[in-house]
C-alpha cells in the first residue's frame, strides 16, 4: 500500500527497488549463524613436498656420519683378519665367518656372556625395585624432605663415572678403606688388610653397587614424576575399599604406570649391559679377566691382544643380543598400547 503525492491511498503492490520486474529475485540469506568459520590463528598447514626432509636432512647426515658408517666399518672388519701384522702392512685378510665360529666354539666367550647376562639380570632388577620404592617415598614426603631427597640424587646421578670409581675404590681399600675400617669396628674378623679385589665375583659386586648406585636417581626421579600422573581420586578409592599399600600399588600404580616400567625396564637393561667404564676402570677386568663383561671383553681382545677383527665380531654379538633383547620389549610395548 501506498500513498500518492494527492494523498490518495493506492493498493496496487509495487516492485521493491532493485526488485524490478524481469529481473529474477534473489534467494533470502541462509538462516542460523551469519558468522563464518575461520581456521584458527597462529596454526599453518603441516610443510609438504621436499621441506620436510630438507629440514631433517643435517639430522639423518650426522647420524649417518657418527653411527652408521662406524658400524658398518665395525661388521666389515668383523670379517677380516685384523692383528698386528695386518695392521702395520695396512692389508687386512678376508676370512668370511671364521671370527663367529671362533667365538661361537670358544668356552670363555660363552662364560663371558653367561656372566653379563646375570650381571646384568642382577642389576636391573635392584635398580628397579630400589628406584621404584624411593620414587613412591618421594610422593609421600613433605616439600621441603622431597627437595633436600631429589637434590642428593641429582648429586649422585651427576658424579662423572671415573670420580665415583675413585671413590668406590678408596672405600674398598685394602689398606686404608673404609669398609674393611667398618668391619673392624663391628667386631667381624679376617678384615685386616682385606682384598675386596681379590676375586672377579667380590670385583663385580663391587661394581654392581657402583652401578645401582649411579641409576636409582634415573629411575626414582622418572617414578615421582610418573606419579604425579596418578590422580587422586584412585588412591581415595582404594583407601575406601581397605585396601593396603602393596595392593593400592598392584591395583592402583602398576596398571597406570605399566608403560613406565616397560620403557625404563628396556633402558636399564641397554645401560648396564653395555656399561664399559666403571667394569674397566674398577680393576681392569681381572683378576685373571674373571670379571670381564663382553664390552671388557671385546676391548681387551682389540686393544689389549691386538685381535681387532676378534673383537669386531664380539662387538657385532653384543648388539644383535641387545637388538633380541630391544625387540622383546618393544613387542610388549606394542601388546601394551593396543590393550589400551
Amino acid at each position: 500500500m501506498t500513498v500518492d503525492s494527492q494523498g490518495a491511498v493506492s493498493a496496487a503492490p509495487q516492485d521493491a527497488p532493485g526488485n524490478e520486474a524481469g529481473t529474477p529475485k534473489t534467494p533470502p540469506p541462509p538462516s542460523g549463524s551469519k558468522h563464518v568459520l575461520q581456521p584458527p590463528r597462529g596454526r599453518r598447514s603441516l610443510p609438504h613436498g621436499t621441506l620436510p626432509y630438507l629440514l631433517i636432512g643435517p639430522a639423518v647426515l650426522s647420524m649417518a656420519v657418527l653411527l652408521l658408517y662406524p658400524l658398518v666399518r665395525n661388521v666389515i672388519l668383523s670379517f677380516q683378519q685384523v692383528n698386528r701384522k695386518e695392521l702395520i702392512t695396512r692389508k687386512p685378510e678376508w676370512i668370511g665367518v671364521e671370527n663367529y665360529t671362533e667365538l661361537l666354539g670358544d668356552s670363555a666367550f660363552w662364560t663371558v656372556v653367561v656372566r653379563s647376562v646375570v650381571f646384568t639380570a642382577a642389576n636391573v632388577v635392584l635398580i628397579m625395585v630400589i628406584g621404584t620404592l624411593i620414587g613412591l617415598l618421594l610422593n609421600r614426603l613433605g616439600t621441603k624432605m622431597r627437595l633436600l631427597l631429589s637434590l642428593s640424587l641429582m648429586l649422585a646421578w651427576a658424579m662423572p663415572i671415573v670420580a665415583s670409581v675413585t671413590v668406590f675404590r678408596w672405600l674398598f681399600d685394602e689398606q686404608f678403606g673404609v669398609v674393611n675400617w667398618l668391619m673392624r669396628s663391628l667386631g667381624l674378623e679376617g678384615y685386616e688388610q682385606h682384598n675386596w679385589f681379590e676375586t672377579g665375583f667380590s670385583t663385580l659386586v663391587i661394581v654392581m653397587i657402583l652401578l645401582v648406585w649411579g641409576s636409582i636417581p634415573f629411575v626414582a626421579l622418572n617414578m615421582y614424576a610418573a606419579l604425579t600422573t596418578v590422580g587422586t581420586e584412585l588412591y581415595e578409592a582404594a583407601k575406601m575399599d581397605g585396601a593396603s599399600g602393596w595392593r593400592t600399588f598392584w591395583s592402583v600404580v602398576f596398571p597406570n604406570l605399566k608403560p613406565f616400567f616397560l620403557i625404563t625396564t628396556f633402558l636399564e637393561i641397554i645401560w648396564i649391559f653395555k656399561a664399559f667404564a666403571q667394569v674397566y676402570a674398577m680393576n681392569l677386568g681381572g683378576p685373571d679377566r674373571e670379571s670381564e663383561t663382553l664390552p671388557v671383553f671385546a676391548y681387551i681382545e682389540g686393544q689389549g691382544q691386538a685381535h681387532y677383527g676378534l673383537a669386531a665380531a664380539i662387538s657385532v654379538l653384543t648388539i644383535v643380543m641387545l637388538i633380541a633383547a630391544m625387540s622383546f620389549y618393544f613387542r610388549l610395548i606394542l601388546k601394551q598400547e593396543e590393550e589400551q
